[in-house]
């Protein structure tokens, strides 16, 4: 199957119809941040992608959320930061509450560091949005760029042979795709069938409870502040407002003993908070969803299994504290789609795809390895401040199979910083699926392909001088003083000049 042939997905045919396979470019198998944010991608990238999930609707609770600075430059790429921005919120300072039966107000501090935007970091905080509103701003935007979901669709078998991979759903039918990317999270049913093991450690023994809830007004909590109970010797509970909603809040309690078994049931919710807080049963209006958990932290063998690739949650499992999970799922699906495009579109060679893991996987290993230590090692108090270490601003490519040279200030593999150029910022022109050339005092060399942006830009102290080519997804593939080997570099990923 040529992708060429394949100018848009062939819809599943109906059940029993007998009608001929679904085709795609893509399957991605689960529509979660994951999932959606991948296959955004692939539509501007114009890839032909079929986003497939079990599920009769899109995840209703916030088992994440918390957006790092890496991923709203990731959101302004796609054209969606405005729209988050606007839906989610600054996080609230901690509040600890304290006295006989938990109603005195103590002491307040900050969990997440602020930091001022600079020319270069426009978006240095964290932003506080929950998973389920998350996801429904992507698949508005989705829908926008003429993508959408396919409910009710469970993959049960997979296939693969040298032209591609055959997708047997639970109702029999099949999609047939060049690539298939598994995005079904923690417990991926397509990771077990491909036999690669998820390997890793119990972070804590003891279980946790999360849950979606909304309060009555006459209920303690504000949504002014992150609340904290820590008196009970059953374990102590934290209440954190949720933004776009009145009175919907995000309910995370802690087991002090690791044999409990925690009742997710609406009952068993209401009646944990109101053992181990002022909040009374009746208080809590509605129980939206709920789930039990033991932190755990670990990561897929590889990434990769011929045609079939694993991200989000299907690759790697984190411990909450940090917020790093759901970010690095999503950065995952930012550094393949490019990848998959130029494979698909531009001629690119299939090995290609295996820099995916060669620059994902040692990322999500220090990932975990952070939020692991901060899980373990932080307390209820000053010293649990999340600094800029959580942000991911910092994680790039050094010394990786796509980054050649080095210029100025920065080494290929960096982040691309933003900054001030006429009429605009350095993310306006890097917005978008092509590569962009960046000559900062220094001429820039004749290019022909449709795939580089060209830019001749004056001195910027965050760029230094010199040429700067940088990728779709943000970071700097390569690097110079001149453009010596630039075209050899373009050629090896499918986007030399054209003669």
């Amino acid at each position: 199957m040529e992708l060429n042939n394949v100018k848009e997905s062939a819809p599943l045919p109906a059940p029993g119809s007998g009608s001929a396979p679904a085709t795609t470019g893509v399957l991605i198998v689960g529509a979660g941040p994951t999932g959606l944010v991948l296959a955004i991608d692939l539509a501007r990238h114009g890839v032909p992608a079929l986003l497939v999930e079990k599920a009769g609707r899109l995840f209703p609770g916030s088992r994440g959320k918390g957006l790092q600075p890496r991923t709203l430059e990731l959101l302004d790429d796609l054209g969606l930061v405005e729209t988050v921005l606007r839906a989610g919120r600054d996080y609230p300072r901690m509040l600890d509450w304290v006295g006989p039966d938990g109603t005195e107000r103590g002491r307040e501090w900050d969990m997440i560091e602020r930091c001022e935007p600079t020319e270069s970091e426009p978006h240095p905080n964290g932003l506080l949005i929950g998973q389920a509103r998350f996801q429904d701003l992507l698949y508005a935007h989705l829908r926008s760029v003429g993508g959408d979901v396919v409910f009710d669709t469970e993959v049960t078998a997979v296939a693969q042979d040298t032209d591609g991979v055959t997708a047997t759903l639970a109702d029999g039918r099949t999609v047939r795709s060049r690539y298939l990317v598994a995005a079904d999270g923690g417990r991926s049913g397509i990771r077990r069938e491909l036999g690669i093991a998820l390997r890793g450690e119990s972070v804590d023994p003891k279980p946790m409870l999360v849950a979606d809830v909304t309060v009555t007004s006459d209920a303690v909590l504000d949504d002014l502040n992150w609340h904290l109970w820590n008196g009970s010797p059953d374990g102590a509970v934290i209440i954190c407002p949720l933004p776009g909603e009145p009175r919907l809040f995000q309910v995370i309690a802690q087991y002090a003993d690791e044999n409990a078994v925690p009742d997710t049931s609406g009952a068993g919710v209401r009646k944990l908070v109101a053992a181990r807080t002022p909040i009374a049963e009746e208080q809590i209006a509605e129980v939206r969803w709920s789930s039990d958990f033991r932190p755990r932290a670990a990561l897929a063998d590889r990434y990769r299994e011929g045609r079939v690739l694993l991200a989000g949650d299907a690759a790697h499992i984190h411990s909450p504290a940090g917020g790093q999970g759901l970010n690095t799922g999503v950065q995952d699906a930012y550094n393949l789609g490019w990848k998959l495009a130029q494979v698909l579109r531009h001629g690119a060679p299939d090995t290609l795809l295996d820099t995916y893991e060669a620059e994902r996987r040692p990322i999500a290993a220090g990932v975990l390895g952070l939020s692991t230590r901060l899980h373990r090692t932080a307390l209820v108090g000053e010293n649990s401040r999340r600094r800029s270490e959580t942000g991911q601003l910092g994680l790039g490519h050094r010394g990786g199979p796509l980054s050649s040279g080095r210029a100025g200030a920065l080494e290929a593999g960096d982040r691309a910083p933003d900054g001030p150029v006429p009429g605009g910022r350095i993310f306006d022109l890097l917005r978008g699926p092509h590569f962009t050339l960046l000559a900062f005092g220094t001429p820039a060399p004749a290019l022909a392909s449709d795939l580089v942006r060209v830019h001749e830009l004056g001195p910027y102290e965050a760029y230094g001088r010199g040429l700067f080519l940088i990728r779709p997804d943000g970071h700097v593939g390569w690097a110079g003083e001149d453009g010596t080997g630039l075209d050899d570099y373009l050629a090896a990923l499918g986007a030399a000049p054209r003669p």
